[in-house]
């Protein structure tokens, strides 16, 4: 099966009370948008991705830098804003199915994702819910009373999103029923005996105003981990000094099975420690020849990746670098660009002090540069 995503961020988050638009907000250094894209990154069903944006917020978008994505104007309700996405990827080709997805619902989980998928084999629409357990009343203006009628818990859910479609059926839908349009997709099939509701997700949650989002954010440091990392090496004649992914002008370099940079070597091993993973000589034995001179930010990339498979992504970086030369303040800005680069995190995630020893042991001869690193990390799901 191939699949489309609609990401939903046209809205103009009146309810927010923010000048930033509420898919523009950050937790742990990503946006809401950036998130939900993260996550649906994870599946090679979804081939296509659409954002529809609000046109006054075009340049938060461009700052993002995303690729691989098509950008689409929305309208001036959520229905135009969707119709606008349909009218695109109806003329896609080797597209069968979508998923419509509001970017201000980032906390989905990836095994809700799989379940729709998984189901959409057998359904034309399934869609996430979840039973309502507080007492619901509804009020009535009638002259000058008002009426509040209980309702039967038991028959009344929530839905969510993200939810599946077939894309012809959920097209002609949206183009011949614009009336019949409310609050979410589903509401403009007339018989929902015919659509698979799954159990959807309590922490699923539309983030709507303030107090939302920062549920959100507890609900990230819950999910939150640390590790730390060290690492020392020799300096020697005729070896090439690398640190922080950078290759430094130098007369001597450091002594390792790989290109020795420390910095690289004691951020790697904070960020498997954080995820409980082992640690960095368990994963590239310097016992294995493929290992031999290999450059750092190769172990450090294929450690990234690991990572974000099992959900996790940095949320900041403190570095000590420990030597006596170089001087570390003249690299600092470069390594700093490099590591968020090598790490998927933002510039200011990252922070990194030159430390010396003031000319104490093997550091202060200039004989050892020595690193040491806390890393934080998020879990999504």
């Amino acid at each position: 099966m191939s699949f489309c995503l609609i990401l939903l961020a046209a809205g103009k988050s009146s309810r927010f009370n923010s000048n930033l638009a509420k898919p523009y907000h950050k937790i742990a250094g990503k946006t809401l948008i950036e998130i939900s894209l993260n996550k649906s990154a994870f599946f090679n069903q979804i081939k296509k991705t659409v954002i529809v944006y609000n046109i006054k917020d075009k340049k938060n978008l461009e700052k993002l830098k995303l690729k691989n994505i098509k950008f689409i104007k929305g309208g001036k309700t959520r229905q135009e804003s969707t119709l606008n996405a349909l009218k695109y990827l109806i003329k896609q080709k080797n597209i069968s199915k979508v998923l419509i997805h509001d970017a201000a619902r980032p906390n989905f989980s990836k095994k809700l994702i799989e379940s729709i998928i998984k189901k959409m084999k057998t359904n034309k629409a399934v869609i996430p819910k979840i039973n309502i357990q507080d007492a619901v009343k509804q009020r009535f203006e009638s002259g000058q009373y008002e009426y509040i009628v209980a309702k039967n818990r038991n028959n009344l859910f929530l839905t969510q999103t993200p939810q599946a479609f077939k894309i012809k059926e959920i097209y002609n839908l949206h183009k011949n029923n614009p009336l019949k349009y409310r609050d979410d997709d589903i509401s403009l099939y007339m018989d929902l005996n015919k659509v698979k509701f799954i159990e959807g997700e309590k922490n699923n949650f539309k983030i709507t105003d303030k107090s939302d989002f920062d549920n959100l954010k507890n609900l990230y440091k819950s999910n939150m981990s640390v590790g730390i990392g060290f690492d020392v090496h020799r300096l020697v004649p005729k070896r090439k000094l690398y640190l922080a992914g950078l290759k430094i002008k130098s007369k001597i370099g450091t002594l390792g099975h790989s290109d020795g940079d420390p910095v690289l070597h004691s951020l790697t091993d904070a960020i498997l420690g954080a995820c409980k993973m082992g640690d960095i000589g368990e994963m590239f034995s310097d016992k294995k020849n493929k290992f031999k001179n290999i450059r750092s930010t190769i172990l450090l990339e294929e450690v990234v990746a690991k990572i974000k498979k099992y959900g996790y992504f940095i949320n900041n970086i403190d570095i000590n670098i420990i030597t006596q030369t170089p001087k570390i303040k003249r690299y600092k800005k470069e390594m700093i660009k490099n590591i968020s680069k090598l790490c998927d995190i933002s510039y200011n995630k990252v922070n990194i002090k030159g430390k010396t020893t003031e000319k104490l042991g093997l550091i202060g001869k200039e004989k050892a540069i020595a690193c040491e690193v806390i890393v934080s990390v998020i879990k999504h799901d």
